[in-house]
């Protein structure tokens, strides 16, 4: 008897083992259903079903509602065929997205949420993403970026009658095109015949002021601090048209620059601060130093090596420091064409132009000094700062804004033409639930 219920178990474990193990299979089958052929690509029900909750987790973070589900299925899944398309076009033009760069773009996306990576990974955990997935996702948009920025880009022109244009059309339309971006903080006041809470209501803002003023974060002080409504959206106002500023501010903030605190306001309500956060358009004078610039570039190559390079600007500089001519010297041995010819000259740079690198030695050197041997991603430089200067760039901001929104709309208009293009000449096969049918697009 004994033995006859030992074998019934074993049967049992054996059956439960099978059972189990079908099922396991089963799941996994499922898990990585292939939804759709794309070329040489599939799109698996797993990655359709983790991009269907990243999207779901971001609306819900802002507060969006769901379309139905099969609404949203199916517009995901189309992302996925276009996203796969290019990302294939990508591969068979070599190009790749460095670990290095895809870090930079993460802590810069963190920054800019005012957020640090530990911070960035505890938000996308929140709206049910991993660190990993938002990365590999992060990869994938710059790579299908830089893949619409060379096909859609060379169909893009932009005249300068356009921008004739589309100046004399903004200047003429009697509005000012100035905007910006505000934040604002409000410590409420009850009763202004109440002296002593007045008097404690204007302590506490001009204590907040001083505060912001000496560092402490604007956004930070409105959530903790403010009595307005948007306290805990950081006091943000969002983008506002200096035609449309609330009567209160509208006489402070065009004065103000961008990360200044304005003075203390006071209305019905109670005592304010308001600060620019950032600002667009507008006829206020853009003042910024600009440096005069030479330098000596020697690069590294299949016959030069790392060592090599270093040792050749290394003797440049000591032929400088000798006395030698900075202009023959680059129009000997510089390795940037362009520059060297003209003796090094890079005329007058503007901050933000140049690679990091370049740009910390340049304002560092002193008019007159020489900079470096320093190493850049072009190679090996020396620089010389020949002199320096306030410049008013207001009109040359006027037209490098009217060009790219006039290539931005085009652009757009252009990605558009071109994404149906390449989803149209693409072999797209759909596989469908359960039956095992297909359909072809």
């Amino acid at each position: 008897m004994k033995a006859n219920l030992r074998h019934c178990a074993r049967i049992l474990l054996v059956l439960m083992a099978v059972t189990l193990s079908a099922t396991v299979q089963a799941e996994r089958k499922l898990l990585d259903q292939v939804v759709a052929v794309v070329n040489d690509d599939v799109v698996l029900q797993s990655e359709l079903e983790a991009r269907i909750n990243t999207i779901v987790g971001r609306l819900r973070a802002q507060g969006t509602g769901l379309p139905p589900q099969d609404v949203l299925e199916e517009r995901v899944l189309e992302q996925l065929i276009t996203e796969s398309i290019q990302l294939q076009m990508a591969e068979r033009a070599g190009m790749r997205i460095s670990d290095n760069e895809l870090n930079e773009t993460m802590a810069s996306i963190a920054r800019r949420n005012n957020m640090t990576l530990e911070q960035f990974e505890q938000q996308l955990a929140q709206e049910g993403v991993t660190y990993r997935e938002a990365r590999e996702q992060i990869r994938n948009e710059m790579i299908t970026s830089r893949v619409q920025q060379r096909q859609v880009g060379n169909r893009v022109r932009v005249t300068d009658r356009e921008v004739e244009n589309y100046l004399e059309a903004t200047a003429g339309d009697g509005r000012s095109n100035a905007e910006y971006e505000l934040a604002h903080i409000l410590v409420e006041v009850d009763d202004f015949n109440d002296e002593e809470e007045v008097a404690e209501a204007r302590n506490k803002i001009e204590r907040l002021r001083k505060e912001i003023r000496d560092g402490r974060d604007f956004r930070e002080v409105a959530v903790a601090e403010s009595d307005a409504s948007n306290a805990l959206e950081g006091g943000d106002m969002g983008w506002r048209a200096e035609n449309r500023l609330p009567s209160l501010i509208a006489d402070v903030v065009p004065d103000l620059e961008p990360g200044t605190v304005s003075p203390v306001l006071q209305n019905s309500s109670g005592f304010h601060l308001v600060m620019v956060m950032d600002r667009r358009g507008g006829e206020k004078a853009q003042v910024i130093e600009q440096s005069k610039v030479r330098h000596i570039l020697v690069r590294t190559s299949e016959t030069v090596s790392e060592s090599q390079a270093e040792e050749a600007i290394r003797d440049i500089y000591q032929q400088l420091q000798n006395g030698a001519d900075f202009g023959a010297l680059a129009r000997e041995y510089s390795d940037d064409p362009v520059s060297g010819s003209d003796g090094g000259n890079l005329g007058w740079v503007s901050p933000g132009q140049m690679v990091p690198e370049f740009e910390q030695a340049m304002m560092q050197a002193d008019v007159g000094e020489l900079k470096g041997p320093f190493r850049s991603q072009f190679g090996w430089h020396i620089l010389e700062v020949q002199d320096r200067r306030q410049q008013d760039i207001s009109g040359d901001l006027r037209e490098s804004e009217a060009r790219q929104a006039i290539y931005r709309r085009k652009f757009d208009t252009e990605l558009q033409n071109w994404l149906r293009e390449i989803r149209d000449e693409a072999f797209i096969e759909f596989k469908n639930d359960d039956s095992g049918d297909t359909s072809e697009s």
